[in-house]
């Protein structure tokens, strides 16, 4: 005991002060997040109030009607449609929460709003969650060894790893719930029949954004847990950290799989066809929380800090990416003037959680320009 007392208070003489999880507020369900009090954190609040201001200025462009927002963001898809529900928007809204603590907020916090690939990093962690309690003994396994019904038969499928699947490089290859991995996110140059005979990259060398294999995930989560994905999340998670009882994860309509006899449904990893997450930017926060604070909430321990560390790992192909987690690595999508630590949940449309562990700050933003979010992160650690 002596010696830890004499290491913080050389922390202390240092300038640094360790971040403690009695020093972090977690509500209560149903209570609200409190306030900061006055000089309880030393920032400048003129230039976060500026930062807020310009998130609230840079709107998402795109329409608030989210049906119409999705047919025109990805019109160029072949044989792109709505498949699940959709619902339309709010506007601006956001938390800068310091240790748990509200610094500012903006918008209706409590709305409930589609969120896109944020859902990405949820159903990353229903992946953690398995590794966690056994059912995937490692995420460099090959999923064929646990799902065995024909998804990932194939010389090509066979190699691929639940890795893989989590860093979006695995190039499967096939057709789920009627939909085309090669008629999803095609490229800008050349021909649709390029695209579609191409050659299959090798797993886990090229990174690919593909909404199809992201719900081969999906299924395959749901074939290892043997319930729905919504049902894991609700009991292993959000009933555990508070979060309300207004969230909902979508399937597609007419997306249904029986294992032990029961129907159920195959969720999706985002919302670019209708579907996936939605949820208040307050519940948002409550699970950003989770990864501030090493996987806990409060004093339990919910999701291993060893996935959380796993998870926020460059891969191979991209820096910026890792268990469907974005990483302000130095790349292609680096935040200049951002500690290079951070990493983010992203989604359609600007939806946005920013987490930095070191420095106990946590960021919701939802409907923000998608091109403006790297100045407004800017904007806010200028504060400090």
């Amino acid at each position: 005991m002596k010696s830890i007392l004499k290491l913080t208070l050389l922390l202390s003489v240092l300038g640094y002060t360790p971040l403690m999880a009695q020093d972090l507020h977690f509500p209560e369900r149903n209570e609200p997040w409190k306030v900061a009090e006055k000089n309880q954190f030393i920032y400048d609040l003129q230039q976060l109030n500026k930062a807020v201001e310009f998130a609230k200025a840079n709107e998402y462009s795109g329409s608030r009607d989210l049906r119409r927002a999705i047919l025109e963001g990805f019109e160029r898809e072949p044989f792109h449609e709505i498949l699940g529900p959709t619902k339309k928007r709010g506007g601006p809204a956001g938390l800068i929460l310091k240790d748990g603590y509200v610094l500012a907020s903006w918008g209706d916090t409590k709305r409930v709003d589609m969120t896109f690939s944020v859902t990405k990093s949820f159903l990353s962690t229903v992946a953690g969650l398995a590794e966690d309690v056994g059912l995937i003994q490692d995420t460099k396994d090959k999923v064929a060894n646990y799902v065995w019904d024909g998804t990932f038969d194939g010389e090509h499928n066979a190699k691929i790893t639940w890795e893989h699947l989590l860093q979006q490089n695995s190039d499967w290859s096939g057709e789920l719930w009627g939909l085309k991995d090669w008629a999803d996110r095609p490229p800008n140059e050349g021909g649709l029949d390029d695209w579609k005979f191409r050659k299959l990259n090798e797993p886990g060398t090229v990174m690919e954004y593909n909404d199809v294999r992201v719900n081969v995930l999906a299924y395959s989560l749901t074939n290892v847990w043997r319930k729905p994905l919504p049902m894991v999340l609700k009991e292993q998670l959000m009933d555990r950290i508070g979060a309300t009882t207004t969230w909902r994860w979508y399937g597609y309509d007419h997306v249904w799989t029986e294992i032990d006899g029961l129907q159920m449904k195959s969720v999706t990893g985002g919302g670019h066809s209708g579907a996936g997450l939605f949820i208040s930017t307050e519940d948002m926060a409550r699970f950003g929380m989770v990864f501030l604070n090493h996987g806990k909430w409060d004093q339990q321990q919910l999701v291993s800090p060893e996935w959380i560390k796993k998870a926020t790992q460059p891969s191979v192909p991209n820096v910026n990416y890792g268990y469907m987690w974005w990483l302000n690595q130095k790349g292609p999508r680096h935040w200049e003037g951002v500690p290079e630590h951070l990493f983010y949940a992203a989604g359609f449309g600007g939806n946005f959680i920013v987490v930095d562990q070191k420095n106990g700050l946590l960021i919701v933003t939802r409907w923000l320009e998608p091109s403006k979010i790297g100045e407004f992160v800017k904007q806010v650690y200028e504060a400090f």
